[in-house]
């Protein structure tokens, strides 16, 4: 996942489109043609990028003008917390899927991994859920301060850990998948030292973005595979 250093603040997010009093308000049907296009290029833009892309870029993938865009998300920031909220929904929604339709425990955690992948949404993960540990003086880690479901209590400096920093849904999304954790390794599927975090790098990175669209699935496919296979516990 490219995830890049953003000033991505917890603020409430203004939604584009509404009024000063909360209503959404009607937009023109060329107006909203053009922020279907925007929202739809930051996506991919954004997905193959990472969320350092300028704004300019979203605005050519659109073809639509750069004023275009900042009349519709006042900021990047805006735009990248729009972005992050909705694919963050999204993982959340196919976590829950996955474990309200499977009743084997591996057969629930790769059916999430492999419809997230899928659809990309793990490349666009709020930019400050993943980050790495760095030891402090004292020796600990700065993102053992988290209180992330199914974490290693200890980590090693420069391994990578989920940090709950209050973005809108992450909470979400961090319960659902812990439980698809818990349930994995409880059965015995599930490779002791795996964690949430282990799980949301899968999804961030088993999606490479190659220029066609057919050798892309094919390659995700077999990287998913390759990582399933290190995910699993096997007989001692």
């Amino acid at each position: 996942m490219h995830v890049q250093d953003t000033h991505w603040s917890a603020a409430p997010l203004a939604s584009a489109g509404r009024t000063g009093g909360g209503r959404a308000a009607p937009l023109r049907v060329d107006a909203q043609r053009n922020l279907e296009h925007v929202l739809r290029a930051a996506r991919e833009v954004f997905g193959e990028l990472g969320y350092g892309a300028p704004m300019e870029d979203v605005a050519r993938r659109a073809r639509v003008g750069v004023g275009t865009v900042y009349r519709r998300f006042p900021s990047k920031d805006v735009l990248v917390r729009r972005i992050a909220e909705e694919e963050t929904a999204r993982l959340t929604e196919q976590a829950r899927t996955a474990l309200g339709q499977e009743d084997e425990p591996w057969s629930a955690l790769s059916r999430f991994l492999r419809t997230s992948v899928a659809s990309g949404a793990g490349r666009l993960l709020p930019p400050q859920v993943l980050r790495v540990g760095v030891a402090e003086e004292g020796g600990a880690p700065v993102a053992d301060e988290a209180r992330v479901p199914q974490q290693r209590s200890q980590a090693a400096a420069g391994e990578l850990r989920l940090v709950d920093g209050g973005e809108p849904g992450t909470a979400a999304l961090l319960d659902v998948v812990g439980r698809l954790v818990e349930r994995a390794r409880a059965a015995g599927e599930l490779r002791a030292d795996v964690s949430v975090s282990d799980v949301l790098l899968v999804i961030a990175t088993a999606a490479p973005s190659l220029p066609d669209a057919a050798q892309q699935a094919a390659a995700s496919a077999r990287l998913l595979d390759i990582l399933l296979e290190g995910l699993r516990s096997r007989p001692a």
